[in-house]
């Protein structure tokens, strides 16, 4: 314990003195509640539960700080994703349904984690998902009627409200075209992606506020660091849960050990620690801990504590595929891209105005749709560009294309493909070295099959009467394959697919005889007290959109039941 702290009834630390010794290395101190990652779901977390003055609050964040204006422009995303610096750049293991292809695998490392760097795009969802949830899983509380307060408990616009979600700002005509398109091939306009049906197209709601992006640091954070009891330490890379038995024998959190540059740290949990990592990094500190498939743990050399084979299991991903176009008479931020006059006047328009494509999330004009008639709700999601540029041979983006251009990603919302993550196979010990992990993409028939039907719905959309005036042509090595060769198109997509960016269920939730359930419906480490995991790794299934929301209504449901157990009167949950 550092000089001049002292301590409260509560045991938490109670001087802004607590984090001062962590650059000196050795004990911090201890705390009531230690949260792990300050994305998304550990923004919102350290903001509900510091609001209790008694709750001593540290919150790690293995990443910095977002001080790069290219976090505040919407369309910074272009300059974060892929920069070391504020991504962890992460590399899947060779995906075979993808030809052995390792795929990119962006992460925040930055305070608000990935929302600090994502596409912005506020979906919560369909009901059935969650619905699903409940009866499937064994969740009870976990249905869309039950989480609909949590999805809104936060929700706000450019007025107000801590999760900004607004309008997009920016918008091409030929986005119109594209709408009218889809309605021709059966396909309802929609004006709220958000009441638990999204089926249909229309434009996508992000969040930003005034035009500038709203991260979970710029809504749950910031505006209460000001706390005295709550402590964020940036650059702190989570080695493991400190684990001890309690008076009857079981494995206790008791604490956290942490790494800045070459020195460890390590403080102490009152009650309880929080992994809200995300779905590579806290699945990979539950196993450093000791945490998971004991087999695999012992041939690694970790000591296991508690054999949990469900860690790791059921990781999965949205998997996407882009069909570019080449457009007859649109105007599309290719051209714009191509001048340099152009692009100094997008530049001064969103200095004067906020608005114009430097506000824009990767696409304004969201589709969901039926791969099939006979199903019986959206199982494809589409993001339509008002742009296009050809991959390159490293699988990134290439300059934009010259001429006007047009890009219709689709991706398989509900994918029953299943991969797995485990420790680096060469130094499973150092909490530096990425995880190995493969998403298995493609590897039921379903999922192949869908990725067909999107390819063909696509097609259909671009060859209605609404967009003829554009005269869209097919670019690339798709425009030759015809739309009744599967095994041509299932090779293009295995070619060409990548992520989404949506990783979720590698700590998932589940009933209590459900033997690869890593954590309970109240998001409690199976076999383990004082210990949760409130991310999108305790995600059952992927929701049918993008999860960034989801993520944030999880933390909330996970804040709120913390709180009520200290209401019932137990003090600090554990």
């Amino acid at each position: 314990m550092t000089s001049g702290a002292h301590w409260s009834s509560r045991r938490g630390l109670r001087s802004s003195k607590g984090v001062s010794a962590i650059t000196g290395g050795g004990t911090v101190g201890r705390f009531d509640i230690i949260i792990v990652g300050a994305g998304a779901a550990g923004c919102l977390l350290a903001n509900r539960l510091s609001a209790d003055p008694h709750c001593q609050v540290l919150l790690l964040e293995a990443g910095g700080h977002d001080r790069s204006p290219w976090f505040k422009v919407p369309i910074g995303y272009r300059h974060t994703i892929g920069n070391p610096s504020f991504d962890w750049c992460l590399d899947s293991g060779p995906e075979p349904g993808l030809g052995g292809r390792r795929v990119r695998h962006p992460r925040g490392k930055v305070i608000g984690g990935s929302t600090a760097i994502n596409g912005m795009v506020a979906i919560r969802g369909q009901a059935a998902d969650y619905d699903g949830w409940r009866d499937d899983f064994g969740l009870p509380g976990w249905g869309w009627n039950d989480l609909l307060p949590y999805f809104a408990r936060s929700q706000g616009n450019d007025d107000g409200g801590e999760w900004a979600v607004s309008p997009p700002r920016m918008w091409w005509p030929v986005l119109d075209s594209v709408k009218a398109g889809a309605m021709q091939a059966g396909i309802a306009a929609r004006t709220d992606f958000n009441d638990g049906d999204n089926l249909g197209v229309g434009a996508i709601q992000v969040n930003q506020r005034r035009g500038q992006r709203w991260s979970a640091a710029d809504g749950f954070l910031k505006p209460v660091l000001h706390r005295p009891n709550l402590k964020l330490v940036t650059g702190a890379l989570v080695d493991r849960v400190l684990l001890r038995p309690d008076d009857h024998g079981q494995p206790r959190a008791c604490g956290v050990v942490w790494r800045e540059g070459t020195t460890m740290h390590q403080a102490e949990a009152a009650s309880e620690v929080l992994l809200a990592a995300g779905a590579f990094a806290s699945p990979a500190i539950l196993l450093r801990s000791g945490l998971g498939p004991a087999a695999e743990l012992t041939a690694q050399s970790i000591a296991p504590q508690v054999d949990l084979p469900g860690v790791g299991m059921n990781l999965h991903d949205h998997l996407q595929l882009g069909l570019r176009y080449r457009l007859a008479c649109a105007a599309t931020l290719n051209q714009a891209m191509h001048s340099h006059w152009s692009k100094a006047a997008m530049a001064l328009r969103y200095a004067l105005t906020r608005r114009g494509p430097l506000t824009m999330a990767p696409c304004q004009l969201g589709l969901f749709a039926r791969s099939r008639p006979e199903m019986d709700r959206a199982d494809l999601g589409y993001n339509v560009l008002a742009f296009s540029r050809a991959p390159s041979s490293a699988g990134m983006a290439a300059a934009f294309d010259t001429f006007p251009g047009l890009t219709m990603i689709a991706y398989d919302l509900r994918p029953t493909s299943r991969g797995r993550l485990g420790l680096n196979a060469v130094s499973p010990k150092d909490p530096a070295a990425p995880p190995d992990f493969t998403m298995n993409y493609l590897a039921t028939a379903r999922d192949q099959q869908v990725a067909l039907d999107a390819i063909r719905l696509t097609r259909r959309i671009m060859a209605t009467a609404a967009l003829a005036a554009q005269q869209p042509q097919e670019q690339g090595a798709s425009a030759a394959i015809r739309s009744d060769d599967d095994v041509a198109l299932l090779a293009l997509v295995a070619a060409q697919a990548g992520t989404i960016f949506h990783p979720v269920g590698s700590a998932r939730m589940g009933r209590d005889d459900d033997l690869l359930a890593v954590v309970d419906a109240q998001l409690r480490v199976r076999g383990v007290r004082g210990l949760r995991v409130i991310d999108a790794s305790a995600m059952p299934a992927v929701p049918s959109g993008n999860t960034a929301s989801p993520c944030v209504m999880l933390a909330e449901k996970g804040a709120a039941m913390l709180r009520a157990g200290w209401r019932r009167g137990s003090g600090l949950a554990g």
